[in-house]
């Protein structure tokens, strides 16, 4: 047995992975249903941004965050997951916290925003990239 699969076997790494995706799903799924419980705020402030089409933005977006990150912390398809979901949190950093174009009042605020969600995009990807993800209650495959 090389180290790789030792490291990958441990209990404590197994613990962690799973409850790490699961969490990461939660923000995930917790962003959604609060867009859904603000959904004409949400909607508006698409509108703001100068987007075409913003209910069905809006819908759509719910429907990865809820769905997709559902998906994440349950740890079905998580590699898929992981990445949609990695692919949904570049286009919305560069769109909602575009640092540069902050004043200096919100500038702190936005980098902070923008480097939180830099951080999500690599897990993400480490989730997307990685063979054996366990589950609760199955080992790694």
């Amino acid at each position: 047995m090389n180290k790789i699969q030792s490291f990958s076997a441990s209990p404590r790494l197994h613990l962690g992975v799973v409850v790490g995706r699961a969490l990461l799903g939660a923000l995930f799924v917790v962003s959604g249903l609060l867009k859904i419980g603000h959904f004409a705020s949400v909607s508006a402030m698409l509108t703001t941004l100068g987007l075409p089409f913003v209910q069905c933005v809006t819908v759509l977006v719910i429907i990865v965050e809820v769905g997709v990150g559902l998906a994440l912390a349950l740890g079905w398809k998580t590699r898929f997951a992981a990445a949609v979901l990695a692919l949904f949190v570049v286009p919305a950093t560069f769109i909602f916290h575009s640092f540069w174009f902050a004043d200096s009042a919100n500038y702190s605020n936005q980098l902070n925003h923008f480097l939180k969600n830099c951080a999500l995009f690599g897990a993400l990807l480490m989730l997307a990239c990685t063979n054996a993800i366990p589950r609760l209650g199955r080992a790694a495959d």
